[in-house]
C-alpha cells in the first residue's frame, strides 16, 4: 500500500536529503503547517477580544474599529491563506531534521532569554514571542513527529491519522477565528451565542492556556532535536566541537537580539532579527555542517518569511501596545511628581 502510494509522487532530487519517505515528509510539513494555522488564527482573537476590551473600557473607539478593520480584512483573505498554507507545507517538509532541530533549539533558547530580560512587560514581549514563534513551532512539530515515530512499522498510517486531527483543529479554530470577528460584538452584548459567551466570561484565559500548550511543545521538540543532532555524530569529541561554538554563539547573539528589540519594539526589528539569527545559523553551518544543511537554512529563510509577512498585523498590534505601556507608565510618574509638591506645601 506504501509503495502504492509513494510510486505517485514525484521524485526529488538527492541535494535535498530528505530523511524520511516523501510521503512521510509530505505528512510531517502538513502537521507543521496546521500547527502554525492553529496558532495564528487563536493569536488573532486573542488580539480581537483584547482590543473589544479596552474598546469597552475607555472612549476612544477610532483606535478599536482600526484594529477590527485590519482583522476582518486579514481574514476575508482565503485564497493567500490556503497559498501560505500549502507554501509552509512544502517547506517544513524539505527542511531536513538536523536543521529543523537547530531552528527549535534556537528559539528555545531565545524564549529563554526573553522570559529572563522582559522584566516588567514580560506579557507584551511574551505575545510578541509567540507571533514570532510560528515557523519555529512547524519545525518542532516536525522535528518531534520524527523522533516519536522513527522506526514504526506503519510510520505512515500515524502521520496520516495526526495529519487529519491536525487539519481538524486549524478547520475549527478558522471558523472560530471567522465568528468572532464577524458576530463576537452581536452576540456577546445580546448573549446569544455560546461561543462568544464562554469567550467574554473566559477570554482573558485563552493566551496563557496557548502558552502551556507551546511551552509543552517546545519541551518535546527540545529533546528530540538533541536526540536527532546527536546522531549525526561518530564520537563524543566532534559533537563537542558542533555545540560548544553553537552555544556561546547563540547566547551572545540572543542577549543582543533582546537588547535590540527592548529599545526598538517594532515589526521592522522583529524581521531584523529574523535575518540575523539565521545567518548566523548559516556562519556555523559553513564551519561545522553541511552543504546540504546550507540549503535548507536558506528554505528557513523563506519559511519564516512566509510567516511573517503576512502577521504583520500581529506585530503592530503588540508593537502598539509594548509602545503604549511606557507612555501609560510615564503619564502616571508626572503626575505623582506634580501631586507631591502640592502634598508637602500643605503639610
Amino acid at each position: 500500500m506504501l509503495s502504492l502510494i509513494t510510486s505517485f509522487l514525484p521524485s526529488l532530487p538527492g541535494w535535498l536529503t530528505l530523511d524520511a519517505t516523501p510521503l512521510d515528509s509530505l505528512l510531517q510539513g502538513l502537521i507543521g503547517a496546521c500547527g502554525i494555522s492553529v496558532l495564528c488564527n487563536l493569536l488573532r482573537v486573542h488580539v480581537f477580544l483584547e482590543a473589544e476590551s479596552s474598546s469597552n473600557k475607555s472612549s476612544s473607539k477610532e483606535t478599536s474599529m482600526q484594529k477590527k478593520s485590519r482583522h476582518q480584512a486579514s481574514a476575508t483573505f482565503g485564497l493567500s491563506g490556503t497559498l501560505q498554507f500549502l507554501f509552509l507545507s512544502v517547506m517544513l517538509a524539505v527542511v531536513g531534521s538536523r536543521v529543523a532541530s537547530l531552528v527549535v533549539l534556537e528559539f528555545s533558547l531565545r524564549a529563554v532569554s526573553a522570559w529572563v530580560t522582559a522584566g516588567p512587560e514580560s506579557s507584551r514581549f511574551l505575545q510578541q514571542l509567540l507571533v514570532q514563534c510560528q515557523f519555529s513551532l512547524g519545525c518542532a512539530l516536525s522535528c518531534s513527529l520524527h523522533f516519536l515515530h522513527e522506526g514504526a512499522p506503519q510510520r505512515w498510517l500515524c502521520l496520516l491519522l495526526a495529519a487529519g486531527l491536525s487539519w481538524f483543529l486549524a478547520s475549527q479554530t478558522g471558523r472560530l477565528r471567522l465568528h468572532v470577528t464577524a458576530l463576537y460584538k452581536l452576540h456577546s452584548s445580546q448573549r446569544y451565542c455560546g461561543v462568544c459567551i464562554a469567550l467574554l466570561t473566559s477570554g482573558c484565559s485563552l493566551l496563557p492556556h496557548l502558552t502551556r500548550a507551546l511551552m509543552l511543545s517546545f519541551a518535546v521538540a527540545a529533546i528530540s532535536s538533541i536526540s536527532i543532532i546527536n546522531k549525526h555524530f561518530l564520537s563524543a569529541t566532534e559533537a563537542l566541537r558542533f555545540w560548544t561554538p553553537l552555544t556561546i554563539c547563540y547566547t551572545l547573539l540572543v542577549v543582543y537580539m533582546q537588547e535590540e528589540q527592548h529599545r526598538q519594539p517594532s515589526g521592522q526589528a522583529v524581521i531584523n532579527t529574523v535575518v540575523v539569527r539565521l545567518g548566523g545559523l548559516m556562519v556555523l553551518m559553513l564551519t561545522v555542517g553541511r552543504w546540504a544543511d546550507v540549503l535548507h537554512i536558506l528554505l528557513c529563510f523563506l519559511g519564516e518569511a512566509g510567516c511573517l509577512i503576512p502577521s504583520r498585523d500581529l506585530l503592530d498590534a503588540t508593537t502598539q501596545d509594548m509602545e503604549e505601556v511606557p507612555r501609560h507608565s510615564q503619564g502616571s510618574e508626572n503626575r505623582r511628581k506634580h501631586l507631591t509638591p502640592g502634598k508637602d506645601h500643605q503639610s
